[in-house]
């Protein structure tokens, strides 16, 4: 597979993250050539703040090759990653990390911040910008233009589904 067929595979998570009502932000890890990992956001899901896409890929590849190295592993994600996330990819060694799309308000790999690039930690993740871009904004931007129209917020989703999940 190559990087927009991986990034593809990123997008079916942040697509499935949607259809949950959670933020659409898909993530996979990928190790000698084939998807050893997945995520999705579940932050509302499971009440979890750091239950985003990148936390949930790590946290499987480290399942799945019994350690938490993950060196030779790579991560495709559809939406920059936070501090939290790209803090996450320096400490597991991930080898590189490939983005969809920018995050300007909240990115930190490269964005606001550059963590995973940060000369002073002991890892630094090879980065690069721009794998189908415009399809992995596309999904974030009509997610929030649909809560929009219905004149809901992110937060009037939580709110719902845990009200609901607490009868």
């Amino acid at each position: 597979m190559d990087k927009k067929a991986f990034m593809k595979e990123a997008l079916l998570e942040a697509r499935a993250a949607a259809a949950m009502g959670e933020v659409p932000v898909g993530a996979v890890v990928v190790k000698d050539g084939r998807i050893i990992a997945r995520g999705r956001n579940r932050t509302v899901t499971d009440r979890d703040p750091t239950a985003h896409a990148e936390i949930e890929a790590i946290r499987a590849a480290a399942k799945a090759l019994g350690g938490w190295r993950l060196t030779g592993c790579d991560i495709y994600v559809t939406c920059e990653p936070c501090a939290m996330c790209a803090g996450a990819l320096v400490w597991s060694r991930m080898a590189r990390l490939y983005i969809g799309c920018p995050d300007p308000k909240a990115g930190a790999c490269g964005s606001v911040l550059d963590v995973v690039r940060a000369p002073a930690l002991n890892h630094q993740v090879e980065t690069e910008t721009g794998i189908l871009s415009v399809e992995c904004a596309q999904v974030l931007k009509d997610f929030f233009r649909e809560l929009r129209r219905n004149g809901k917020s992110s937060r009037d989703i939580r709110a719902r589904k845990h009200s609901s999940e607490e009868r």
